[in-house]
C-alpha cells in the first residue's frame, strides 16, 4: 500500500505562480497530476516516469506547468506559472505500480491522495 500526501495549493492571483508537492510512502512508478474543478470530471495535467525519460503535459497546462520528482525522497512536484482562473480545481496527484507507461487516464492509476485546492483569483 501507498500513501500520497499532497501540499502547496492555495490561493493566488492570476499571473501568479504555486508549487505543489506529493510525499509517497513508498517507492512509486509513473506518477501524475489530475485536477477536478467542481462540476466537472477529473481530468489529466501532467505524468512523468519514475526515470524522469517521458513527462507529458495537458494541452491546457503545456508552457506554463512543470513536472518533475525526486525519487530520493519519493516526492513529486508541479510547478505551476502564469496561473490562470481556469486553473481553479481540487488538484490530486496519482501514482501506478509495476508499469513504466505514463497515461492520462485517471483508472490507470492504483493510488491516490486526498488533494489540494487550488484557488486562482481574477
Amino acid at each position: 500500500q501507498v500513501q500520497l500526501v499532497e501540499s502547496g495549493g492555495g490561493l493566488v492571483q492570476a499571473g501568479g505562480s504555486l508549487r505543489l508537492s506529493c510525499a509517497a510512502s513508498g517507492r512509486t512508478y509513473t506518477m501524475g497530476w489530475f485536477r477536478q474543478a467542481p462540476g466537472k470530471e477529473r481530468e489529466f495535467v501532467a505524468a512523468i516516469t519514475r526515470s524522469g525519460a517521458g513527462i507529458y503535459y495537458a494541452d491546457s497546462v503545456k508552457g506554463r506547468f512543470t513536472i518533475s520528482r525526486d525519487n530520493a525522497k519519493n516526492t513529486m512536484y508541479l510547478q505551476m506559472s502564469t496561473l490562470k482562473p481556469e486553473d481553479t480545481a481540487v488538484y490530486y496527484c496519482a501514482a501506478r505500480l509495476g508499469a513504466a507507461s505514463a497515461s492520462s487516464y485517471p483508472s490507470h492509476y492504483d493510488y491516490w491522495g486526498q488533494g489540494t485546492q487550488v484557488t486562482v483569483s481574477s
